[in-house]
């Protein structure tokens, strides 16, 4: 058997055949290190084994991958088309279809159950179609993942408010700071709709990729709300 590894340094190992004494086995085993600027070489003998012939397979090396196992779980559903999923999803809230959205949103989950920690957008989503406890319970899960995500932790409290009022919503809020100037803020809606508008009709707001600018624009739709 020869295995030879073309590495700096050089580690080759090489033995001899293996030679049958009646009193006993007397393998000849040589291990080489050649490197630069000396070398070395080490002999075991008096290995008690048969003569062997053993043939080496890449396939003997290989181990089930990660995604591997997790396809075998999922029943070979490939996580790259829940990313797909997603990104369908994405676009369609874009465009205004946030029905069509969640229904994306829902397939990436079926896909790979792992997304729905991450997909605030669903959350987003849900709350513009009134579905108020399933968005809450998203942005939960969404803040149980990354804690310092006060962002999420806002929009769990605007949909508590609306299924609890603000009170109880308030008692419920994940812990952000100046709770109470928010909740007060929440109650200037014309103030609200002048900024959002505004926002839409900025150049930003006309030529951005940003999803929160899209995410204005739906909030717009979906209160019927159009600039004078």
């Amino acid at each position: 058997m020869a295995l030879t590894l073309n590495l700096k340094p050089t580690i080759s190992v090489s033995s001899s055949s293996f030679h049958h004494h009646p009193s006993s086995f007397s393998p000849f085993f040589s291990l080489k290190t050649q490197t630069k600027p000396f070398s070395f070489t080490t002999r075991i003998h008096n290995l008690q084994y048969p003569s062997l012939s053993l043939t080496f397979s890449r396939r003997f090396f290989i181990l089930p991958s990660v995604s591997g196992i997790w396809d075998a779980l999922t029943g070979n559903n490939n996580p790259k088309d829940a990313v797909i999923a997603i990104r369908r999803g994405m676009l369609l809230f874009r465009q205004g279809d946030v029905p069509g959205s969640v229904v994306e949103f829902d397939k990436a989950i079926e896909l790979d159950p792992r997304k729905k920690a991450y997909l605030w957008q669903r959350g987003l989503s849900l709350y513009y179609l009134d579905r108020f406890e399933e968005a809450a319970e998203q942005f939960r899960i969404d803040v149980a993942e990354n804690p310092n995500d006060t962002e999420e932790s806002i929009w769990c409290f605007l949909c508590e408010a609306q299924l609890y009022g603000v009170d109880e919503a308030r008692q419920r809020f994940l812990e952000v700071s100046d709770i109470i100037d928010m909740a007060n803020k929440i109650k200037k809606a014309d103030a609200a709709k002048v900024h959002i508008l505004s926002a839409c009709n900025s150049p930003y707001g006309q030529r951005s990729d940003d999803y929160m600018a899209s995410l204005a624009k739906v909030h717009c739709l979906c209160r019927n709300w159009t600039s004078e």
